[in-house]
């Protein structure tokens, strides 16, 4: 639109003309939108608010007198504030390259003035405190121009021919030099011992090497000498399990045929001597049965011919009895007694008579010379005294 303009992201627009700006300002400042200006009566500037940049190289001289040469690096702008703007407006609106120059003018002389107050040592090793040193000095300074620092940054500094930084580093150099000949021969030592650990290691493997190969060798010729010697152990192996079956065979047959004499000999022998024994019991029990039938037939005999002499036993007692002197003690008892006696003699003669025949069975003595004899000893016995009846 015509008499409209507008001021760029990073310029502030100046209109002056016309009513006064902002306090004691001869202009108005505009930043960020655009304005109507009336052409003819009102006049427009534009001033930069972009970063800028100034560049110091001064020759310095320390504390110590050593001349230093001090080269820095200066980033600045115009400050965002309506003063700010006013101030470098007035001063740089026109030639706004001097504001780079002028800058470098202000820090170079601070930059001696700190300097100047400081050894080379504390310069070389502390150069953000000087930095620092700089920037505060020389900050209200800058304000009055409408100048703002954003960083300060120290470059190179140099002593020229002098050589007291040289000298200064020597001993740093030379403890550098040091720990790297340190460091190298470490280095050179750790490489001789990794090469002798190569070399231990390379003669292990081939040690090992070697033994493997040893232990294939051999392994190869234990297994040839076991593929030449299978052929002869193979066959002392057959004859070896022929012989065994043969001798399997040879005693199954000495078995089978000990087997065969057993049920063909032994058993019917054995059968033989079993009749033989049975036939032998059989006779000599029949013949005990014929024996003992003999015998009970003769003491039944024998009983019987007893019975039958016993009255003429008892009778030829008593007429051994009719002339003997019997005195009579007790009348009708004493006879009674008399009588019982005989009788009590008579059985007494037969018991004894049976006893000898059992006597004569047992020992194989005739049963009449037994007989005899205990005839006598019954004969012999007599009553002699019973008290009231006597025998003469």
């Amino acid at each position: 639109m015509f008499g409209y303009r507008v001021p760029a992201p990073d310029e502030a627009m100046l209109i002056s003309g016309g009513r006064r700006g902002h306090g004691d300002a001869p202009f108005r400042v505009v930043i960020g939108h655009g304005k109507f200006v009336l052409p003819v009566f009102r006049k427009t500037r534009f001033l930069t608010l972009a970063m800028c940049e100034s560049e110091v190289a001064e020759t310095c001289v320390t504390k110590q007198g050593i001349a230093l040469t001090v080269r820095a690096v200066i980033a600045f702008k115009v400050g965002n504030d309506t003063e700010s703007i006013v101030n470098a407006g007035q001063r740089f609106l026109s030639d706004q390259d001097q504001m780079s120059v002028l800058t470098g003018r202000i820090f170079a002389g601070h930059l001696r003035s700190i300097i100047g107050s400081m050894t080379v040592e504390e310069i070389v090793t502390e150069r953000q405190k000087l930095a620092t040193e700089v920037l505060e000095t020389s900050k209200t300074e800058m304000a009055k121009i409408g100048l703002i620092v954003d960083s300060l940054q120290i470059q190179s500094i140099d002593d020229g021919e002098t050589g007291y930084i040289e000298a200064m580093s020597s001993p740093h150099k030379a403890a550098i030099q040091r720990q790297a000949q340190i460091a190298q021969a470490r280095a050179t030592q750790a490489s001789a011992e990794a090469q002798q650990e190569a070399a231990r290691n390379q003669a292990e493997y081939s040690r090992q090497t070697a033994v493997v190969q040893a232990q294939y060798n051999a392994e190869v010729d234990r297994v040839q000498a076991q593929a030449a010697q299978a052929g002869p152990l193979a066959d002392a192996h057959a004859q070896q399990e022929v012989l065994a079956a043969r001798t399997e065979l040879a005693e199954r047959a000495a078995s089978l045929r000990q087997q065969e004499l057993v049920a063909e000999v032994v058993k019917p022998a054995e059968a033989e001597a079993e009749r033989i024994r049975l036939l032998a019991l059989a006779d000599a029990e029949r013949m005990k049965i014929q024996a003992a039938a003999a015998a009970s037939y003769d003491r039944v005999a024998l009983d019987r011919m007893l019975i039958d002499q016993l009255p003429q036993i008892v009778k030829e007692a008593s007429a051994g009895l009719s002339g003997a002197n019997v005195n009579v003690l007790n009348g009708a008892d004493g006879l009674g007694e008399i009588a019982a006696g005989l009788v009590g003699q008579g059985l007494t003669i037969l018991d004894s008579v049976r006893r000898n025949l059992g006597a004569s069975d047992a020992t194989g003595e005739p049963a009449g010379d037994a007989g005899s004899r205990k005839g006598a000893s019954a004969d012999s016995r007599r009553p002699k005294e019973d008290g009231r009846i006597g025998i003469e």
